[in-house]
């Protein structure tokens, strides 16, 4: 596994651990729902950061007898199943939230609450754009998938931060709202990362403009005359192509065979490829 990937991982549950610890203690000493629905939402994250570390791991094993294509899956499965824990915790907060706004609770708002916050808004902000440069390298769709959920926390710390605000004027009604919209924000990242991840274990396509770039370089290899069909489907995160390319049917076997084996060479180099499958057709 590429060390730069291992760091993001470890980077993000190290912060995700300090963030928990101190949302709960300062949630529990202030009852407010906004800051203990921030807690849990650390608490997801936690796991989250967890999951992603274990399948960025798994996903850069090499093939087995009984994983031929390599282990590139592990990374989109992982983010889709903590998509959908991130839905379990949201309703529960939501619950909780509703609760309390037919039956406000007293809450001391501390100023270790507005702290832990702001605290967590300004580090959820370098996560982010630590984690995007990281995805955007290495083609992660776990630690893109840790990037959109880092981005939607300074969000939800926002809106928390206003409810415990509310709270401080006695409008206890503002921190049950709050804790509801931070649940929204919850949920608003479990589906991003379920639509992205469904692409890849459902095996889309890619799109017209891949495709054509790919025929493009195909094309440009020596001894390839034309292009007949192309197919591609995500297997994991990365493509499967299956190509078919027309040689001068007079050529020697050897020879269309060398071709096919330049295109699929060719082809294997680009980054979002991982196999590429070669049919020569003679004309």
């Amino acid at each position: 596994m590429p060390h730069r990937l291992k760091r993001a991982a470890d980077v993000a549950l190290v912060i995700n651990i300090f963030l928990f610890v101190i949302k709960a203690i300062v949630g529990y000493l202030s009852n407010s729902i906004a800051v203990i629905s921030e807690a849990l939402n650390s608490l997801t994250d936690i796991l989250s950061s967890i999951g992603i570390k274990y399948a960025v791991k798994i996903s850069h094993e090499k093939p087995d007898s009984k994983h031929q294509f390599g282990h590139s899956a592990a990374q989109p499965i992982a983010a889709f199943i903590l998509s959908v824990f991130a839905f379990v915790v949201g309703i529960n907060i939501i619950e909780e939230s509703v609760k309390r706004l037919i039956q406000p609770q007293a809450i001391d708002t501390i100023p270790a609450v507005y702290v832990v916050l702001i605290i967590t808004i300004i580090i959820k902000i370098a996560l982010n754009r630590y984690q995007v440069q990281i995805g955007r390298i290495f083609k992660s769709p776990a630690i893109r998938a840790a990037s959109v959920d880092s981005i939607n926390d300074v969000l939800a710390s926002s809106i928390a931060l206003v409810g415990v605000i509310g709270a401080a004027f006695n409008l206890k009604s503002i921190d049950s709202i709050a804790g509801i919209m931070v649940a929204m924000f919850i949920f608003k990242t479990g589906y991003e990362v379920a639509r992205e991840n469904l692409d890849y274990l459902m095996g889309r396509s890619a799109d017209p403009e891949f495709d054509e770039n790919i025929k493009k370089i195909a094309l440009e290899i020596n001894g390839v005359k034309g292009i007949n069909d192309l197919r591609s489907h995500y297997v994991g995160n990365k493509f499967h192509i299956e190509i078919h390319i027309e040689v001068d049917r007079d050529s020697a076997t050897s020879k269309t065979h060398d071709i096919g084996n330049e295109v699929r060479f060719t082809l294997e180099k680009i980054d979002e490829v991982q196999k590429v499958f070669v049919h020569v057709d003679p004309v």
